[in-house]
């Protein structure tokens, strides 16, 4: 049984509080859960997503290409994201981003060999006001430094 089947009635219990004819403002929702369940989005859970809601598969393809916070493949158990846009990168976010691999081992888009942390970059994590910035886990983690990123990185378990 798919994930997408096995999800099936918490997503029609969602599809039952939207009018008729949205089926495709269910892509978001749907896709946290999955998300939310696995850890990531499977390229197996595409296809039957989009014959449950009755959308191109295309169209959940885009959103996931769009959309930062779905994951395409496992990540560890610390997930860095280190914002790396225009005030992020000002104040230093791309030294910090390097300096973070560097004590890791590891570069964006990687997992570290124990699957303890993977070490990510994002467009935009829409806390400018206090670049430079990361999320771990979901969680903002500000006004970052060298010393306050070797901080973090020495109290993950």
């Amino acid at each position: 049984m798919s994930l997408v089947e096995h999800l099936r009635p918490e997503f029609d219990a969602l599809r039952a509080r939207y009018p008729e004819g949205f089926d495709s403002s269910l892509v978001l929702p749907c896709l946290h859960r999955i998300q939310h369940e696995r850890g990531f989005i499977a390229a197996e859970d595409v296809k039957p997503l989009a014959e449950y809601l009755g959308v191109p598969a295309i169209q959940i393809e885009e959103v996931l290409a769009f959309y930062s916070q779905f994951r395409r493949q496992p990540v560890g158990r610390w997930y860095l994201q280190f914002c790396r846009n225009v005030a992020c990168s000002m104040k230093g976010a791309e030294r910090l981003i390097r300096h973070a691999g560097d004590k890791l081992g590891i570069r964006p888009g990687e997992t570290t060999a124990d699957g303890r942390c993977t070490l990510d970059t994002v467009e935009c994590l829409g806390s400018c006001g206090t670049a430079p910035m990361m999320m771990v886990n979901g969680r903002y983690v500000e006004n970052l430094s060298v010393e306050s990123v070797d901080r973090l990185l020495g109290e993950l378990e």
